[in-house]
């Protein structure tokens, strides 16, 4: 289930609790991914709030909505990056593409293997992509007041075995998101503490949100492993027939 574009708009830009959101991302995503000089970074779903930090020295940042959900021009005062495309079919071509982060695009996605697939085309060889969702062991998944409330939660074993499965090769994980998902003031004011005591806490057990960053794996190329057929007779373990004087009646 998408939710729309205008949804997601209002809670990271208009929410005290979407501003903090944003905040907590961006910051887990660039202790990642400090820089992208001369890189090509792409989001998709809804990433724009966590690209900014790029637009500066990047070679280009392309900010790939999903139709279901919508698009709107990003970034504000700037020329526009953003592009509405198909969910596995993206107007980029193969290969081209160095980082890629995906924020409410896989768990809402309803082909998820053809999306992974399309992530796998696009990225260059080593090329990293991170995917960012919501944790199924957290808070945030739990409530509907936020983007985190919809679609798929994983826990770090389904997502990393997912993209394995896709020639993916799962590197590091974050946690993000440790504050309550609540706007009362009383936790707003405490969600720096939380936050600061999250990191601390064993890997996914209460942050709200988790990140697997994974690279791009070349080998062996797809399509180049072919299964063993063995020949089988359609007349395989029949008795030949016995030869006689025909029998007179």
């Amino acid at each position: 289930m998408h939710l729309d574009v205008q949804d997601l708009r209002n809670f990271y830009y208009r929410s005290a609790l979407g501003r903090a959101a944003q905040k907590s991302l961006r910051g887990r995503l660039l202790e990642l991914w400090p820089e992208a000089k001369g890189q090509s970074v792409v989001g998709f779903g809804f990433a724009a709030p966590l690209l900014r930090p790029y637009l500066k020295d990047a070679r280009r940042v392309i900010t790939l909505m999903p139709g279901p959900q919508g698009v709107m021009p990003w970034p504000a005062g700037m020329a526009n990056t953003s592009v509405l495309t198909e969910e596995t079919l993206w107007p980029i071509e193969t290969g081209h593409v160095d980082k890629l982060v995906l924020l409410h695009g896989l768990e809402t996605c309803e082909r998820p293997s053809d999306l992974l697939e399309e992530c796998w085309r696009v990225l260059g060889p080593g090329g990293k992509a991170l995917f960012i969702v919501p944790n199924r062991a957290g808070l945030w998944a739990r409530r509907d007041v936020t983007p985190f409330g919809y679609g798929r939660p994983y826990s770090p074993g389904q997502l990393e075995a997912q993209l394995k499965k896709h020639q993916f090769l799962p590197e590091r994980q974050l946690g993000s998101l440790y504050q309550i998902p609540s706007q009362q003031r009383l936790w707003m004011k405490s969600a720096g503490i939380f936050e600061r005591v999250g990191r601390h806490v064993p890997a996914m057990m209460a942050g709200g949100a988790f990140m697997v960053e994974a690279t791009k794996l070349v080998y062996p190329p797809k399509g180049t492993t072919s299964r063993v057929r063995k020949r089988v007779s359609v007349l395989e373990g029949l008795t030949e027939p016995a030869v006689g004087r025909a029998r007179t009646f």
